[in-house]
This record gives structure tokens, C-alpha cells and sequence, in this order.
């Protein structure tokens, strides 16, 4: 019921917010370095909100995701993000290079695609450097460097970078509560905030 309740909570803030017209991201890292386990499903609901600059407004945005644990260090993610007139979708695979030793590194690549009526439809190529290290049992502090180059095989390419540090605080063994903050490195890159939840299906 409490999973209902904030999937319904983010639903509402995105319609009550309205139009807005700055550029917008995709689905954002939104995880620590440990891949999902070994037969288990994941979905994650977030909001992000992108902040605008020179003039641009602030947009809010929702994206979900479903993932999959494959083997002990890999898995494939694959997910949609909602914005005012632009609609992302992609995928990606993250393997996990480092465990515990004192802290976890993955590598996650991808491919996604946009589209709408304010956007260019567009594919672009993803990759994020991420590592993270727990702090408690039950926390979780992570650092990536995500990149994405977008506009493959088109005359509008160009490259977004950002830093992102986050937290994954597990609520429960079945619920994660993930937070973080997107800091663009590049011009074409804008700043962004999201937290959301990741359910575990075992």
C-alpha cells in the first residue's frame, strides 16, 4: 500500500507542475554500483526535475524502469521517461567490476532514443563510470560520471556529461529509497535533482 501511495504521489507532481521548456534528460543514474541479484526483477518510479538556465524554464519529468539480474555481477535495465512534449526510452547493461574492496565500480553502457513534438527524434549512446560504498547496513553513498552522447548518425550531435552524487537507503528488503543530484560539466548538459523508489521482486 505505502509503494501505491508514492507511485500516486509522483504521478500527481508531474501533472500539477504543467509545461515547461527546458531541455530535458533522460532516465538519470538512480543507483549504487552492486548490479540487482541473480534472478530478481527490479522497477523504479522517479520524478527528475531539470533546472533551466539562460532563460529557460525549470521541467519536471517522470521516468520508470524495469531490470533484470542475469549472473552475480550483470545486469540489463530498460526504461521511458515522460517530459512536456519529448518522451525518452533506452536501455542498458551494467557489469560490476569491483566488490568490496573497500568500495563497489561498475561500468553501465547503453543506447537510448527521443522523440515528441518539441524535440528532434534523436538517438544517442550512453556511458557511466560508477562507484559507491555503504556507509551502514542500510546506506549507501555513490559518485558517477555519466555521459551521453546524443544525436548518433545525425547533423545535431553533441555530448552531455555529468557528475552525479546520490544515496540508496534501503527501506526494506524489497524497497530502496534512491536520491541524487545531476551536475552538468558540459553547456549542452543542464543541472537535476530526482529521488524515487526501486522495488525488488525476488
Amino acid at each position: 500500500m505505502r509503494i501505491r501511495q508514492a507511485m500516486l504521489w509522483c504521478v500527481v507532481a508531474v501533472v500539477s507542475i504543467g509545461p515547461a521548456a527546458a531541455q530535458a534528460q533522460d532516465l538519470g543514474v538512480m543507483e549504487s554500483a552492486e548490479t540487482i541479484n541473480r534472478g530478481n526483477f527490479k522497477i523504479r518510479l522517479n520524478p527528475m526535475l531539470v533546472f533551466g538556465k539562460d532563460g529557460e524554464d525549470h521541467e519536471l519529468g517522470l521516468a520508470a524502469l524495469l531490470g533484470y539480474g542475469f549472473t552475480r555481477n550483470f545486469d540489463l535495465e530498460g526504461g521511458v521517461a515522460f517530459y512536456d512534449g519529448t518522451t525518452f526510452f533506452g536501455a542498458t547493461a551494467e557489469v560490476w567490476l569491483i566488490r568490496e574492496r573497500p568500495f563497489d565500480l561498475s561500468v553501465v553502457g547503453g543506447i537510448h532514443g527521443r522523440t515528441g513534438d518539441r524535440t528532434a527524434d534523436l538517438t544517442g549512446v550512453d556511458l557511466t563510470f560508477l562507484g559507491s560504498g555503504h556507509a551502514t547496513d542500510r546506506l549507501e553513498f555513490y559518485t558517477a560520471l555519466d555521459l551521453a552522447f546524443e544525436g548518433i548518425g545525425n547533423d545535431a550531435d553533441f555530448r552531455t556529461v555529468h557528475l552525479v552524487p546520490g544515496i540508496e537507503y534501503r527501506i526494506s528488503d524489497d524497497l530502496d529509497f534512491v536520491a541524487e543530484v545531476g551536475l552538468a560539466l558540459t553547456d549542452r548538459a543542464r543541472h537535476y535533482l530526482s529521488g524515487g523508489l526501486a522495488f525488488y521482486i525476488r
